[in-house]
């Protein structure tokens, strides 16, 4: 079992400027045990002899061909707009007079 106690929890939380009540520092503690713990058992079976992966599974990235296909013309795409100039559509500014 780690030894990691209310204190520790406790000054890391200090370190990272968290503030914890009693309820939340005991509940993280047994947490942390946790996690020490399990991280301990993993290093004790990992060994030389077997390489260290980042995923169970060998991934490759699929592509498809970049065809261009049936598009909007402009004026398909702005005929239902609410607002436009003929070429683009119009929004209302979103940002006030500070930015």
């Amino acid at each position: 079992m780690s030894d990691i106690s209310a204190e520790t929890v406790r000054h890391l939380a200090g370190l990272a400027r968290i503030d914890l009540t009693d309820s939340e520092i005991e509940h993280l503690t047994g947490e942390l045990r946790q996690i020490v713990d399990v991280v301990a058992s993993v290093s004790e079976v990992a060994t030389p002899d077997v390489p260290a992966t980042s995923h169970p599974i060998p991934l490759e990235n699929v592509f498809r061909a970049d065809v261009v296909g049936d598009v909007l013309t402009t004026e398909q795409a702005l005929a239902s707009a609410p607002e436009h100039d003929g070429s683009r559509f119009k929004v209302s500014a979103i940002l006030g007079e500070e930015q």
